[in-house]
C-alpha cells in the first residue's frame, strides 16, 4: 500500500487508529502534518532526484500497525507457514499472557511445531523482548525433533544478556554443555562466548568478561574453533570500546609477565592504541607508539588508520595528515581506512573546503571514495546547520552510483530533530520509504524523540506501531519515550499499561521512570495501579540512579529558587541608585553577605 500525498488523512487516520488504540479516551486532533512540496525541491527544481528502489523484495510503505507478516522477514523457501509465524507474534503481543508457564501453554495449545527458521524470524521481531524470546526458546527446546542451532542459540544469548540477565544466559549455556558432547561443537562455540563478553563489557562489569573468557579456554572445543588468540582480541577489544581501556592494557601486562615468550601481536597494538585514542588519553596513545616502535613492531595501514582516526577524534587534523605523509614514506599506501577519518574530521571542524578538497584527492586514488566517505560530509554540513551543502552532497554522493542508507537519511533527521521541524522530518520519512529504503532503529529513535518534544501523541503511537511493523521490537529508549509522553498528555492508564507491559518483556524502566509515573499515580488517586507498579518494580534489579538535573528534594529546590529571587531583588535596589563599578562590587558582596547570614539563621 502507498502513503497517499499526505499521510495522515482523515479517514485513513480513523480507520488505523481505530484498530491500535486500545484506549477510546484518546482524542484525535487532525492537522495537516506534511506539505506536498518536498523538504528537497523547489517549484519545478528538484534539488534531489530520489534514487529507485534498491530491490523489488523491499516491502512498500503500509500503515497497517499489525500486517499479518512482514514479507521480507519470511522467504519463498521458508520451512514455516506465514500464518504459523504470526501466531507466534500475536502470541507475544498479547499484553495478557505473559512469559513462563502463561505463554507455553498458549504455544501448546497452538499446535505449531517449532523449526529453528521460524524462530529466527521471530526473534528479529521482538529482540527486545528477552523474557518473551527465553520462554519461546525453552518451549521449543521440549518439543520432539527440536534442536536448535547455533545461530539461535547465540541470537537467545545475546538477547538476555544485552538485558543483563547473565544468569539466565549462563544457565542455557551450562545446560548445553553438560548435554550430549557430540552436539557441543555445533551449537556452543568461541562467538557465544565473545557475545557475553562483549556485554559483559558493555555493562561495564569487567572482570566478569576476564572470567567468562578464562572460563572459555578450558574448552577444548572452543580453543579448537576459535584460537585462544582470537578470543584474547575479541576481550580487549571489547574492554576498550566500552571504555576500559586500563583494565584491557593492565591485562596484557600481566599475561606478558606471567607468558615471557609471548608476544602481541600487531592487532593486539592497534586495538589499546584505538581504546586510549577513544578514551581520549592522548599522552598513553603517543607513549605505546613510542613502546612500538621501541620493539620493532611494524605498523600495518590499520595502524595509521587508527593513528589518524584517534588524532582527528582529538581536533588534530594537521597531525594526522603528517601521518599519512609518514606511511607514504614507508612505502605503505593509504586507503580509506585512513581517509575517511580525516574527511569526517574536517566536516565535524566546519572545514568543509578542505575537506571537499580530500575529496577530490581522494577521487584519483586507486580506491576512492566509500559510502562512509559521503556519509562523513552529509555528517558535517548537517552539523553545521547547513542543509543544502548536505544535500548537494547527496546528490553527488547517487550520482556516482552510492544508495543512501539509513545512517545517510539519519543525519538528516538529526538536524529536523535539533530544529524541531516535524514536517519536513516526517516528510523526509516517507520518500525515504518509497525510494525503497528501510529506516533503522536509530532512525525511528530520532523520528519519536522529535514528535513526542512536540507533543505530537497520535503520530508518535502511529510510527511506535510501525516501528514494530517493520521488525524492530521497542526498546527501553523508545518504551521510555511513550510512556514520558503519555504522562505528560495526562494518558495515565495508557502510560501503566506501558509500562507494564515493559516488565512483560523483559524490560526494565528507568528509575526516572518509575518515580515519575508513581508520583502520577498517587496524585490521581490509582491506589491499586500504584502499588502494583511498586511491586513489579521491587520485583526486579534495578537501578536508583538519576540525571543530575533531576531534584527529588523539592524542599532545597525551592529553597534555591527563593535565593535566586532575593538576590535579583537586592541587585535591582542596588542598580537604581549606584553606577560607580567599585562601589556596585561593595554593596553586592555586602548584601550577598547578609543573605547568606539570613539563610544560615533560618536553617
Amino acid at each position: 500500500m502507498r502513503f497517499p500525498t499526505n499521510l495522515l488523512i482523515r479517514g485513513c487516520v480513523l480507520r488505523r487508529f481505530r484498530k491500535l488504540n486500545a484506549n477510546p479516551s484518546f482524542r484525535i486532533e487532525f492537522v495537516r502534518l506534511f506539505s506536498e512540496q518536498s523538504w528537497l525541491s523547489e517549484p519545478g527544481n528538484p534539488i534531489i532526484n530520489w534514487p529507485s528502489p534498491v530491490s523489488h523484495s523491499i516491502a512498500a510503505p503500509d500503515l497497517d500497525p499489525h500486517p499479518p507478516v512482514s514479507s521480507n522477514l519470511i522467504s519463498t523457501e521458508a520451512e514455516f507457514s506465514e500464518s504459523e509465524f504470526t501466531a507466534i507474534c500475536d502470541l507475544l503481543r498479547n499484553p495478557s499472557v505473559s512469559p513462563g508457564a502463561e505463554l507455553e501453554a498458549a504455544l501448546d495449545e497452538s499446535g505449531i511445531k517449532p523449526v529453528n527458521s521460524l524462530l529466527e524470524a521471530v526473534f528479529e521481531n521482538f529482540d527486545s523482548s528477552p523474557k518473551l524470546l527465553l520462554t519461546l526458546f525453552q518451549w521449543a527446546e521440549k518439543q520432539a525433533g527440536f534442536r536448535a542451532e547455533r545461530k539461535l542459540f547465540n541470537t537467545v544469548v545475546n538477547a538476555v544478556c544485552k538485558a543483563r540477565d547473565f544468569d539466565s544466559a549462563w544457565m542455557l549455556v551450562l545446560k548445553c554443555l553438560d548435554g550430549d558432547e557430540q552436539q557441543q561443537p555445533e551449537v556452543v562455540l568461541g562467538d557465544t562466548f565473545a557475545i557475553m563478553i562483549r556485554r559483559y563489557c558493555r555493562a561495564g562489569v569487567a572482570k566478569s568478561a576476564i572470567r567468562t573468557y578464562q572460563f572459555a579456554c578450558t574448552l577444548g572445543h572452543v580453543s579448537d574453533s576459535v584460537s585462544n588468540s582470537n578470543l584474547f582480541e575479541i576481550l580487549l577489544d571489547a574492554l576498550c570500546k566500552e571504555g576500559l581501556v586500563k583494565v584491557a592494557s593492565e591485562y596484557v601486562k600481566k599475561r606478558r609477565a606471567f607468558e615471557t615468550t609471548w608476544v602481541p601481536s600487531i592487532r593486539i597494538y592497534n586495538i589499546l592504541l584505538n581504546g586510549w585514542f577513544r578514551s581520549r588519553k592522548l599522552k598513553h596513545a603517543e607513549r605505546l607508539w613510542a613502546e612500538m616502535k621501541e620493539d620493532g613492531v611494524k605498523p600495518s595501514v590499520v595502524t595509521y588508520g587508527t593513528l589518524v582516526e584517534g588524532y582527528c577524534r582529538m581536533r588534530r587534523v594537521e597531525i594526522a595528515n603528517e601521518l599519512v605523509k609518514e606511511m607514504r614514506r614507508e612505502g605503505i599506501e593509504p586507503n580509506a581506512v585512513v581517509y575517511n577519518p580525516v574527511v569526517d574530521a574536517l566536516g565535524e571542524a566546519g572545514r568543509f573546503k578542505e575537506a571537499m578538497g580530500m575529496l577530490e584527492r581522494f577521487l584519483v586514488t586507486e580506491p576512492g571514495p566509500t559510502l562512509s566517505t559521503y556519509n562523513s560530509l552529509v555528517k558535517g554540513f548537517c552539523k553545521g546547520n547547513d542543509l543544502v551543502g548536505a544535500s548537494k552532497v547527496l546528490k553527488m554522493m547517487i550520482s556516482r552510483g552510492f544508495i543512501p542508507t539509513a545512517t545517510t537519511y539519519n543525519y538528516f533527521f538529526r538536524y529536523f530533530m535539533k530544529f524541531r521541524k516535524v514536517e519536513e522530518g516526517m516528510n523526509l520519512y516517507t520518500k525515504m520509504i518509497h525510494s525503497g529504503h528501510t529506516p533503522d532503529r536509530l532512525t525511528y529513535h530520532q523520528i519519536l524523540k522529535m514528535l513526542c518534544e512536540e507533543e505530537r501523541l497520535a503520530l508518535a503511537l502511529q510510527v511506535s506501531k510501525e516501528m514494530r511493523a517493520r521488525g524492530l521490537d521497542l526498546d527501553l529508549a523508545t518504551s521510555t519515550m511513550l510512556v514520558h509522553l503519555l504522562c505528560k498528555m495526562h494518558k495515565f492508564d495508557d502510560a501503566f499499561a506501558e509500562t507494564m507491559d515493559m516488565f512483560r518483556r523483559g524490560v526494565v524502566p528507568q528509575y526516572l521512570t518509575f518515580l515519575r509515573l508513581g508520583e502520577e499515580l498517587k496524585r490521581q488517586g490509582m491506589s491499586d495501579k500504584l502499588r502494583e507498579l511498586n511491586e513489579k518494580m521491587a520485583s526486579v534489579p534495578h537501578s536508583t540512579k538519576l540525571p543530575d538535573s533531576f531534584v527529588e528534594d523539592k524542599e532545597a529546590s525551592y529553597a534555591r529558587r527563593s535565593s535566586i529571587i532575593k538576590r535579583a531583588n537586592v541587585m535591582s535596589d542596588i542598580l537604581k541608585d549606584c553606577r560607580d563599578p567599585r562601589e556596585l562590587m561593595r554593596r553586592r558582596g555586602r548584601a550577598s553577605s547578609k543573605i547568606e547570614n539570613e539563610e544560615v539563621g533560618e536553617t
